[in-house]
């Protein structure tokens, strides 16, 4: 991450002092893969097969991000950042979408901001997920990866590698109307410990995702040398339909040299979708200190409707193979 020329060119705008400590950052994920999905109804026996090859732009985005000392203990502190699409220049109906955006103060008691942007739950998966916004992303069979409006957080500073994370969502209504399983207040929390060898985090959503739904995720990482071991654990609740079920999954990273690395990962899970599966194997080759040059092979398996359902007759199994470059700036 550096200032660039739209740093500079902000600056010719606005006074100098506005934009001082002003970071352009973001990364360009594209990549070529033959997909071949399938699925199977045992209601009527009927199959759907197809393939194509696409070119996908996984999460590209770009952010300006910075903030302003108030005095030596205080800082006001900012982030803008938008997702867009490299392969067609759409998302949706919008060249760019927002990921992470928020403003707010940081100082020596930790740190306070307000806006739309990733709960502590999802923030506690750290590196856990090798294949994020790939088709391996666990979100492919877990819940609990959200990004969310009207969210204010707090974060206290770290002591001896612990922090605590606490965020509460607005739903933003008067009270007027309220419907089981829609949006409401909720709140996120996490505890973490963080240190050169080991990472662990547990994390709790209470009535994020909508009233009446809680989860528990656990999440451990030891670094042993080149190998990374990783693992995670995920307990989720619906009270408005009395489903209750939990997940888990694991992967490894082995650094092979300074420029090689290869990986796998496994889940196995209910909290989505019914008996679903995801495995994903890949490897990467470090061209630059900011690009990555990596290939990648998915398997993704589950029941087609929604785990709430009372049963499942349609089932999912698809595989991806793909190539592609992650440039981060």
């Amino acid at each position: 991450m550096k200032k660039t020329l739209l740093a500079v060119t902000l600056a010719s705008l606005f006074p100098l002092a506005a934009v001082a400590d002003v970071v352009v950052y973001g990364k360009a994920n594209v990549s070529l893969q033959s997909t071949d999905e399938a699925s199977y109804s045992t209601a009527n026996g009927n199959q759907a097969d197809g393939s194509k090859v696409e070119l996908l732009s996984n999460a590209s985005r770009i952010g300006v991000k910075g903030g302003e000392e108030v005095n030596s203990k205080l800082k006001v502190i900012y982030q803008f950042e938008y997702q867009t699409e490299v392969d067609d220049g759409t998302n949706g109906s919008q060249t760019f979408g927002q990921r992470n955006i928020f403003l707010g103060l940081q100082g020596v008691a930790g740190t306070i901001m307000g806006g739309h942007f990733d709960t502590p739950t999802k923030v506690a998966q750290e590196k856990i997920d090798l294949f994020n916004d790939l088709e391996g992303d666990i979100t492919n069979i877990f819940k609990g990866e959200n990004r969310v409006s009207n969210i204010v957080q707090y974060v206290t500073p770290t002591f001896g590698g612990f922090a605590i994370a606490a965020a509460y969502t607005s739903e933003e209504n008067d009270g007027t109307f309220k419907q089981a399983g829609t949006p409401t207040n909720g709140a996120s929390v996490s505890f973490s410990y963080t240190s050169p060898v080991f990472y662990g985090a547990i994390a709790t959503d209470q009535d994020v995702e909508a009233d009446g739904i809680s989860l528990v995720r656990a999440v451990a990482r030891l670094t042993l040398g080149p190998v990374q071991l990783g693992a995670l654990a995920e307990q989720y609740e619906n009270d408005n339909t009395g489903y209750d079920e939990d997940g888990a999954l694991v992967s490894i990273l082995w650094n092979l040299t300074d420029k090689w690395a290869v990986k796998g990962q496994f889940g196995d899970s209910d909290v989505r979708w019914i008996d679903g599966e995801a495995a994903s194997v890949g490897v990467d080759y470090k061209m630059t200190k900011n690009a990555t040059l990596y290939g990648y092979f998915t398997s993704v398996e589950n029941g087609m409707n929604d785990a709430t359902e009372p049963t499942v007759d349609t089932y999912r199994d698809d595989t991806y193979g793909g190539v592609g470059v992650d440039f981060k700036f």
